[in-house]
């Protein structure tokens, strides 16, 4: 009952930072909206990814997505980082980009392995996991790129 539970906190949780998260990059950034949403988005991650330590279902003990959870938690705290810290780093608004970015993008890959590992057949799960990875991982590494790009000539021009 209890990874039953957990696993629905989990799944919760995962929504509500798809939310966020997709609220967060449709939005104007730097605004108070902006910060509320993604505070959000940050509360949900940390209890995503704490959660998915006590899921065990699918391999059975420690595996790939646990290894997944800890880079996703480790991505969430380098995206803040130059956030909190903004009056000591220089460009600091490029880096949280950049890095929340890649965050939200990972989440997008998190969400193509969950409807694989419920709808995909066995044998072709891994295929699956890693083909929508990859596809979701190449776009949003263009958007990141692109929009990166754009808020880098905007410092070039002031």
């Amino acid at each position: 009952m209890f990874s039953g539970t957990l696993g629905i906190v989990h799944t919760l949780t995962a929504i509500l930072a798809l939310i966020f998260g997709t609220v967060v990059l449709l939005n104007k950034k730097g605004t108070a909206f902006h910060k509320k949403i993604g505070y959000a988005y940050v509360g949900s991650m940390v209890l995503v990814n704490g959660t998915a330590f006590g899921l065990y279902n699918l391999f059975g003990g420690f595996g790939l997505f646990h290894v997944l959870a800890l880079i996703s938690f480790i991505t969430l705290i380098m995206g803040m980082i130059p956030a909190w810290l903004r009056k000591h780093i220089k460009h600091w608004y490029i880096i949280h980009l950049k890095v929340m970015g890649w965050s939200v993008v990972g989440l997008y890959a998190a969400l193509a392995a969950e409807i694989s590992t419920r709808f995909v057949p066995r044998e072709y799960f891994m295929m699956t996991v890693v083909v929508s990875s990859l596809a979701i991982i190449a776009s949003g590494g263009y958007w990141i790129y692109k929009v990166k790009r754009q808020e880098e000539q905007k410092l070039t021009t002031k």
